[in-house]
Parts: structure tokens; C-alpha cells; sequence
């Protein structure tokens, strides 16, 4: 009897002891800053039309509701630039580039919103000291008034101004 207890203690014990080997890896997660901003497809053309003396006295807004859509893996800024795709008369100093919050907008204590006139420098209209995923941002598009348009149609004809509108993003 004595020698099964022993003999099932044995058993037992050799059983439910685990040799163990040990090897051991680095692993290294690298996180690399990732920027994306996209411009809503729908909203590719944007018309500033002055149709009455009202227009060209208090001007004209174009809202475009959820206009860039905005990834970033960190702080960031979105800036504005334009190059005028008509040759007559550019009047980029009268046209003014506003964002402000989408239907899911960036986080408002880490971001500034700032309007600028459009022109051929790059200028920051958005900064963020967080990263978002897929935030969105109205960008209202706003013609100058004070009669500042006036004087740019000839011969009784509709004056037509365009510009190419480029959003870039970049870390920060």
C-alpha cells in the first residue's frame, strides 16, 4: 500500500511538472506619421456668382458642407494655396477660404480654424495638436463686397475669374 502512494505521488508529480525552455524576442512596433486629406468628390467645381447689386455690395458665400475629410495620425496642418487658371484679371485678394466644423468634427480643443485669402503662397487655414480620423471640415468660400468685383465685366459680357484651389497637409 505504501509503495502505490509513493508510486502515485510520483506519477503525479512527474506529471504536472512542465520543462520549461526559454527564448525571448525584441519586438519593435514602428508607428510612421500618416497624412490624408480628401476633397469631397462632389463638391470639385464651387461657384462664386454675383448676380445683383446686393452681391457686389455684401458679397457672396459658397458653404461646403463637409468639404475635406481628414486623416492624420498626429498634430497637423492643412493649408491653402491657388493658382489662377484664367489670365484676366486675377483677384485672389478678394477671396477669402474659411473653414470651420464638419458633421464629424475635429476635436475643438486641440484645433484652430483660421480664414485665409486665397493666393499663390501657401497658408495654414487649419492647425491640430492631435491626429483625427476621418474628421470632416465645411470650407465656406467667400467673395468679396464693398462693389470690390466691380469694373471686371467688359462689353455687357459675364466676366469669369477661376482658380485652382490646392488643400495640402503636412505634420506638425
Amino acid at each position: 500500500m505504501f509503495l502505490k502512494i509513493i508510486t502515485a505521488v510520483f506519477v503525479l508529480v512527474f506529471f504536472n511538472c512542465e520543462l520549461k525552455a526559454q527564448n525571448s524576442v525584441t519586438l519593435n512596433v514602428k508607428l510612421y506619421p500618416i497624412q490624408t486629406l480628401l476633397v469631397n468628390a462632389s463638391q470639385n467645381n464651387v461657384d462664386l456668382e454675383y448676380h445683383t447689386r446686393e452681391d457686389y455690395k455684401n458679397g457672396v458665400t459658397s458653404e461646403q458642407r463637409d468639404h475635406l475629410t481628414i486623416y492624420s495620425t498626429g498634430g497637423f496642418q492643412v493649408k491653402v494655396s491657388a493658382v489662377a487658371t484664367t489670365a484676366e484679371n486675377p483677384v485672389e485678394e478678394n477671396i477669402t477660404v474659411f473653414p470651420s466644423s464638419g458633421s464629424k468634427p475635429l476635436n475643438s480643443s486641440h484645433v484652430v480654424y483660421t480664414g485665409k485669402n486665397i493666393s499663390a503662397v501657401e497658408q495654414p487655414i487649419i492647425s491640430a495638436t492631435k491626429g483625427a480620423i476621418d474628421k470632416n471640415v465645411n470650407i465656406s468660400y467667400i467673395g468679396a463686397g464693398a462693389d470690390a468685383f466691380v469694373g471686371y465685366t467688359k462689353n455687357n459680357r459675364t466676366a469669369n475669374i477661376g482658380y485652382t484651389v490646392v488643400y495640402t497637409i503636412v505634420s506638425q
